[in-house]
């Protein structure tokens, strides 16, 4: 039987309806009336649904309050197992925080003007495909910091390994102007070289631009504060890059000394360096490392360079060898002497290198095989067996770097040869002689 309600059209309902007193929509009707009656038992499932839910939290507590009571578990002498919940920074002090290392533009505009850029041109004996050997100009970049001033000079403090071997070395300043510089004194020890430029060669405009720095205490320092090194990289011109304090005190061994990208970079014992992962790359060396005074608490000298290894460079101590600068900067500014009017000690000799030194426990420098008769040497009482380990101050640890320290002093003049002599005991003692230079024959 077909279904009252099943009208196909509007027109059909309203024909067979409108008079019939049946409501216009049944089936809607007869929902409506269902859901009036599930209603109430829907909110009666939710009252009771609340209900319990009150009671149990009630209940919850009352256990909980009773249970801190009688065990104490709330008691603060009984949580030493509990980690000490670390202090939160303040808004106030984490923005300046943010500040200080996403933005250094100040300190390094106050810093900039005292840091130098260094060219060194050297002739070095280079091998040929066939064999033979030549001379060849090479040209390298390195940094430095201007520490101090006389009436006469500039003095600036780099590293040894920078004005090594050096025919020539350039200073460009910060406003890019360039004058020629001469050696003040080297410890290679200590990797610490001062050079100076005369007053008399830089212009007013260039004294205007640049500054002396501002020396802080290394000794200051601590692992996690902030770091800006300031250097000539790959001497391209000054750059900046900053980092952490990542360590102190540190001392590389031989294995990691070999790793070392800078060329002649040593560590010797006792020689303590900063780490930072302040990007430190080839033309840093001699530069400054920068704490957020804007003082110079580091000289940038070398990183380790391994394919495992990222963002391990060093700096040594400003504070450390603060004593061999005073030392290096009292000295007379160097100039090579002509070939020809060169002095000469009179021995002969044989390197003392570090493997040799550590073996035997001889000072490393050149130990005398032979003194000549007449010489300024036998004059002043050096014999054989007897190391020199210094002249004027300035460290040498092989005859190659004995002959660079002559090529400044001319015949006649007198230097200062630091010497150890050996004891019966096994030990040296160290001593330091004046000698007369004589004059190549």
């Amino acid at each position: 039987m077909e279904n009252q309600y099943n009208y196909y059209n509007q027109e059909d309902y309203q024909r067979n309806y409108q008079n019939s007193g049946q409501p216009e929509y049944p089936h809607r009707e007869h929902k409506e009336k269902k859901q009036k009656k599930a209603l109430p038992k829907v909110i009666a499932i939710i009252g009771l649904a609340v209900l319990f839910g009150v009671v149990s939290s009630a209940t919850f507590l009352t256990s909980n309050m009773i249970g801190n009571k009688i065990l104490g578990l709330n008691d603060s002498g009984s949580r030493g197992t509990d980690a000490k919940q670390s202090t939160p920074i303040n808004s106030s002090a984490q923005k300046s925080a943010s500040a200080v290392t996403t933005d250094v533009s100040e300190i390094v505009e106050s810093v900039m003007p005292s840091v130098v850029s260094i060219t060194n041109l050297s002739v070095q004996q280079v091998q040929s495909f066939f064999g033979g050997v030549y001379q060849q100009e090479i040209q390298s970049a390195g940094t430095g910091i201007i520490i101090s001033q006389t009436d006469e000079e500039l003095l600036i403090v780099t590293n040894n390994h920078v004005i090594a071997d050096s025919e020539t070395l350039t200073v460009t300043f910060a406003n890019e102007a360039s004058v020629e510089a001469n050696v003040k004194g080297a410890d290679s020890v200590y990797d610490i070289a001062v050079i100076a430029v005369e007053k008399k060669q830089v212009s007013s405009d260039t004294m205007d631009a640049i500054a002396v720095a501002t020396l802080g205490d290394s000794n200051m320092l601590k692992v996690g504060e902030p770091a800006i090194a300031i250097g000539n990289a790959l001497g391209y011109g000054q750059s900046v890059t900053t980092g952490v304090i990542s360590a102190v005190n540190r001392q590389l061994n031989m294995d990691e000394g070999q790793q070392m990208r800078e060329q002649n970079v040593t560590s010797e014992e006792g020689v303590n360096l900063i780490q930072t992962d302040a990007a430190i790359n080839p033309g840093n060396s001699g530069g400054a490392l920068v704490n957020l005074n804007g003082e110079v608490v580091g000289i940038n000298s070398s990183k380790l360079a391994q394919t495992t290894i990222e963002g391990m460079g060093y700096a040594i101590p400003i504070s450390d060898v603060s004593d061999i600068i005073d030392t290096l900067m009292n000295q007379k500014t160097k100039r090579k002497v002509a070939e020809d009017q060169q002095g000469y000690i009179g021995i002969r000799g044989y390197d003392v290198t570090a493997e040799i030194s550590s073996m035997y426990q001889m000072p490393e420098g050149v130990y005398i095989n032979e003194v000549t008769k007449g010489s300024g040497a036998e004059k002043a009482g050096i014999t054989q067996g007897n190391i020199i380990t210094a002249v004027n101050g300035s460290t040498v640890k092989n005859m190659e770097e004995l002959k660079k320290e002559l090529t400044y002093y001319a015949a006649g003049e007198t230097v200062t040869l630091s010497i150890h002599i050996p004891e019966n005991n096994g030990e040296y003692t160290g001593k330091n002689v004046e000698v007369v230079l004589g004059k190549t024959s």
